[in-house]
C-alpha cells in the first residue's frame, strides 16, 4: 500500500513515519508539511492511502479531499485532528474519510487503523476481480442494485452492534433503506413522521427501534471496557452515538454512575446513511 502524508507538524510527520515503517504497513511515497500542497502532486505520487491533517488558517483538509476525489475514486483518507467538533467529524464521514484521529497521536490506534484500511483495500481488489467473472450477467436495475447493496450493509453493521435479532432492527432497517432510496434527511421529517410511512402506529415502531438501539449502546459501551481499540468500538462509538453518551453508558456498566448514556435516534440513523453511501461510493 503507497502512503502520502500531509501534516503542518513537522514532529507529527516524523511520528506517522516511524509508525509505518516500525510496522512495515506500507510504503511512504511522499511526506509534506506545506499546507499549500499542490493536489496534482499528490496525486502524482500514485497513494493509495492519504493521511493528513484537517485545518489550519491555511489547510482546508476538507477542500482537499473533495478535490483528490474529484480526480481519483480510489484514493483512501485518514484525517487526524488537534481538536474536533461533532460537526467536523461528521463532515469528514461525509467527504469519504475512512477514520479520523485525535492528536496526540497513539501509535497503536494509528498502526490498527492503517492495517484495516489496507485489508480493507486488499478485499475490494479481490472482489473486483471476483466482479469481472460475472460481467457478462445481464443488467440489473441500478436502483434494486443500490437498494440491495444498503439492506447488506445495514444487516452487516447490525449484526456487529449485536441487535441484528431485536425485534426492532427490521424497522431500522426499513427506514433507513427508505432514506436512501428518497434522498431524505432525518433533519426534514421527525422520526415518527418517518415511521407513518410503514405503519398506522408510528409510535410504537419508533419505541421498538429507540428499544433497540439502546441495546446498541449498551453493547458498544461493553466492548469499549474489555478493548478500547476493538474495531467495532473504534468504528460506531462516534459515528453512530454520540461519543459523550457512551462514556457515561461505559461509567454505568463500571458501576462508577447511575446515570446511563442516552441515544440520539435521528444520530443514529443518519449515521447508518452515511456509512452505506461511503461503502457504496
Amino acid at each position: 500500500m503507497r502512503i502520502f502524508i500531509l501534516d503542518k507538524n513537522m514532529d507529527d510527520i516524523n511520528t506517522l513515519k516511524k509508525i509505518i515503517y516500525d510496522n512495515h504497513l506500507g510504503i511512504l511515497v511522499d511526506v509534506s508539511d506545506n499546507p499549500l500542497e499542490d493536489i496534482e502532486e499528490i496525486l502524482s505520487s500514485q497513494p493509495d492511502l492519504v493521511i493528513l491533517d484537517m485545518l489550519d488558517e491555511r489547510l482546508n483538509g476538507f477542500r482537499i479531499i473533495e478535490d483528490i476525489k474529484k480526480k481519483s475514486k480510489s484514493i483512501r483518507f485518514i484525517m487526524i485532528s488537534d481538536f474536533s467538533t461533532k460537526e467536523n467529524v461528521e463532515k469528514a464521514y461525509r467527504c469519504g474519510v475512512e477514520y479520523f484521529i485525535y492528536k496526540p497521536i497513539n501509535i497503536l490506534e494509528v498502526e490498527t487503523i492503517i492495517k484495516k484500511v489496507k485489508s480493507k483495500i486488499v478485499l475490494e481488489e479481490k472482489m473486483k476481480e471476483i466482479q469481472q467473472i460475472f460481467n457478462d450477467i445481464a443488467p440489473i436495475s441500478k436502483e434494486i442494485i443500490e437498494t440491495k447493496d444498503c439492506q447488506h450493509d445495514v444487516n452487516i453493521i447490525l449484526l456487529r452492534l449485536g441487535i441484528i435479532g431485536e425485534i426492532g432492527s427490521e424497522d431500522v432497517l426499513k427506514i433507513v433503506s427508505f432514506l436512501i432510496k428518497n434522498k431524505i434527511k432525518t433533519n426534514d421529517m421527525s422520526i415518527r413522521e418517518i415511521c407513518s410511512n410503514f405503519t398506522d402506529n408510528p409510535k410504537a415502531m419508533e419505541q421498538r427501534m429507540r428499544r433497540t438501539i439502546n441495546i446498541a449502546m449498551g453493547n458498544i459501551a461493553s466492548l469499549g471496557i474489555e478493548d478500547y481499540m476493538n474495531e467495532t468500538f473504534v468504528e460506531y462509538s462516534n459515528t453512530l452515538f454520540n461519543f459523550e453518551q457512551i462514556k457515561k453508558e461505559m461509567d454505568y456498566i463500571r458501576g462508577k454512575s447511575n446515570i446511563k448514556g442516552s441515544i440520539n435516534m435521528k444520530k443514529f440513523l443518519s449515521g447508518l446513511c452515511i456509512l452505506c453511501e461511503k461503502y457504496n461510493n
